[in-house]
């Protein structure tokens, strides 16, 4: 039990826990009505596979500048199948989740070709991705779509929105790809040590391919979350997606060297993330401050993160 309390995701749910508390006090418990509960829960699932996207990538000490963006344009081209191509609506999001993957793997195979840092690799796909999703349709939204989609949007079960359903799966999905399968253990083993993974008959290129894509496939999965859940799609859709990638795996506890994830910890983050933008929207506080605090929080996460490395005789 005392392992369990000195957890960061221990830590985090007990924040969580309080910062939902207080919240729910500070607005007159308007917080715990239905259809508040409801609206905090259906928009929780964007920062969770945004999240979860980011993290794929931290796990092999890489960083995907590009995902906030890839999300936009995957949703602004399933917007543009559905819309002005005509198609079906799983078509589209089947669209959504194959466009999402390549550029995911175009970027794991720039990386180990060209041997330039994920970083750099993703802040040019990043550009050249803003400018084809403007290309689309320009400024222009994309409404009116598959009432099917929408539906399954706004639907819930037993009070709980599906697309956050949606969101918890992908998680357990991910948590089960890290902790049972090869090739989640061989991702974890490239990223905390690559010259032993070498050793140990693991492919560091094949680690990095694979992350990559699987960051462009969450990516998918978050358009196809943008697309039901908001109704409608303009060009400027995952602009500001960026930080809250990188927070909610971060402050999760997601080591930046690679070789350490946390399921629970992004989650968690994420739902602290997600507690900012409504007391943001409840209050009327300045956008610019919300974001210098995210920002904040991540530094500190980073330098804490660090300082336990030191304290336990380096990197684990």
């Amino acid at each position: 039990m005392r392992s369990v309390i000195r957890t960061n995701e221990f830590t985090l749910a007990v924040i969580a826990a309080l910062g939902f508390a207080a919240l729910a006090v500070a607005t007159d418990f308007n917080l715990l009505t239905a259809g508040t509960l409801d609206a905090f829960l259906r928009f929780l699932a964007l920062p969770i596979v945004i999240g979860l996207a980011q993290m794929v990538v931290l796990a092999v000490g890489q960083m995907n500048l590009s995902v906030g963006v890839l999300t936009g344009f995957c949703a602004v081209a399933s917007g543009w199948l559905m819309v002005d191509a005509g198609l079906p609506a799983p078509v589209a999001v089947l669209a959504a989740l194959a466009l999402g993957a390549v550029v995911g793997l175009v970027n794991g195979l720039l990386v180990i070709f060209t041997r330039i840092n994920g970083f750099i690799v993703t802040l040019a796909t990043m550009t050249i991705l803003e400018g084809l999703r403007y290309g689309v349709n320009g400024t222009g939204t994309y409404q009116g779509y598959s009432p099917g989609l929408r539906e399954f949007g706004q639907a819930s079960v037993a009070g709980v929105p599906v697309v956050f359903l949606l969101a918890v799966a992908i998680a357990v999905v991910v948590a089960l790809f890290f902790r049972r399968t090869v090739p989640g253990r061989h991702l974890l083993a490239s990223g905390g040590n690559p010259f032993a993974a070498r050793l140990s008959g693991i492919s560091n290129d094949r680690a990095l391919v694979l992350a990559h894509t699987l960051s462009g496939l969450l990516a998918g999965f978050a358009a196809v979350i943008v697309v039901a859940a908001f109704g409608s799609v303009n060009a400027s859709i995952g602009d500001d997606l960026l930080l809250p990638s990188f927070a909610a795996p971060i402050i999760g506890g997601v080591a930046l060297a690679g070789g350490m994830i946390s399921v629970t910890g992004t989650v968690l983050a994420a739902f602290l993330v997600r507690l900012v933008d409504v007391s943001q929207s409840q209050f009327d506080i300045n956008r610019r401050w919300v974001d210098l605090i995210i920002g904040a929080v991540v530094l500190g996460a980073v330098l804490l993160g660090q300082f336990r490395d030191k304290l336990s005789g380096g990197p684990r």
